[in-house]
């Protein structure tokens, strides 16, 4: 098994230095090159000249690709140049992630302990009512944007119903924040009313964030317990009398499970596509809604760092899921 994780690590290694080298090739590649990029109309020729110089853009791209390398591992990815202008952009990065983080986790909570135990019992009763309305609510799942999807229930549970919150983290004034996870924060300081006032805005982002990856898990995991079903070791397992629980932990759900670990370790690297659009309804304050204004103005020093982040937490939740595959079914420790 430690064989197996330290080979994974290498094959990390190699990627994210793969990754580096085409996050700086797509910074030179910008139209008409990083400083007009960045200045836009603002450009003359002195602040052309002064970013040039600031970049290093005069040295050789393999002296440049050395510098954004040594800087990238320092953690500095240069200053913000409108998220939060004059602010480095790791700094910024820190204030929003844990946003993003706990909204993320409300998300692929639900999706999770909706969609498994959903799939398998749509699998037991293929056919019946339950299947059929299933798999209507996983394929409006898929069909519906996100981004409306979110305007809906904040419209309906928020500005007409009055229910829940109508944007934002948290409404308590006052409130200790120690680690950035206000819901955390309220529970370690046992402000009790932060804590859930805190999860109250965390409700419909979080529902609408986890539309998509309901349906997937949702689908994948019906179609793995089917094909399961049909196994000849499961019928045997049940010739042998052996109980109807043991028989679907050990026999059906360990043997469906490999497909659905893919599945919700792709949709977890995913989910920060949709907190982009999801934050930005509901006014979040994440990286989601970083990456939108960094896109949107051209803040290449947080857009950069972010892009690089995203691909980062992908290939670590694809490891994961490696080591996952690797306890559960242990032929593939061998491949």
């Amino acid at each position: 098994m430690l064989k197996f994780i330290v080979r994974r690590l290498l094959q990390l290694v190699v990627v994210l230095f793969i990754l580096s080298i085409l996050l700086f090739a797509w910074l030179r590649a910008l139209p008409g090159g990083v400083v007009s990029a960045m200045l836009g109309e603002r450009a003359t020729p002195e602040s052309r000249a002064a970013l040039t110089e600031a970049f290093g853009l005069n040295d050789p791209l393999y002296v440049q690709y050395w510098k954004f390398l040594s800087r990238a591992l320092q953690g500095d990815f240069g200053v913000s140049t409108a998220v939060q202008s004059g602010k480095p952009s790791t700094e910024i990065l820190v204030e929003r992630m844990p946003a993003t983080i706990e909204l993320s986790i409300v998300a692929l909570t639900l999706a999770v302990l909706l969609a498994v135990p959903l799939g398998y019992l749509a699998a037991r009763k293929r056919g019946s009512f339950l299947d059929n309305i299933s798999i209507i609510g996983s394929l409006v799942g898929v069909a519906v944007p996100v981004f409306f999807l979110a305007f809906l229930l904040k419209y309906v549970f928020a500005v007409e119903l009055g229910w829940m919150p109508v944007s934002g983290r948290q409404d308590v004034g006052n409130a200790t924040h120690i680690t950035g996870f206000f819901v955390l924060d309220g529970l370690l300081t046992r402000e009790w009313d932060a804590a859930w006032d805190s999860f109250k805005h965390l409700i419909l982002p979080g529902i609408a964030l986890a539309s998509i990856p309901f349906a997937m898990i949702f689908r994948i995991t019906r179609a793995s317990v089917l094909e399961v079903l049909d196994e000849d070791f499961v019928r045997t397992a049940r010739a042998k009398g052996l109980s109807h629980r043991v028989v679907r932990g050990r026999h059906i759900m360990r043997n469906a499970l490999l497909p659905v670990i893919t599945a919700i370790g792709l949709q977890t690297g995913l989910l920060l596509a949709g907190a982009v659009l999801t934050e930005t309804v509901f006014n979040f304050g994440g990286v989601g809604e970083a990456l939108k204004i960094a896109f949107t103005e051209r803040d290449y020093p947080v857009l950069q760092l972010l892009i690089f982040v995203a691909a980062v937490t992908y290939v670590l939740v694809n490891l994961l899921v490696d080591v996952l595959y690797a306890v559960i079914d242990p032929r593939v420790r061998t491949r």
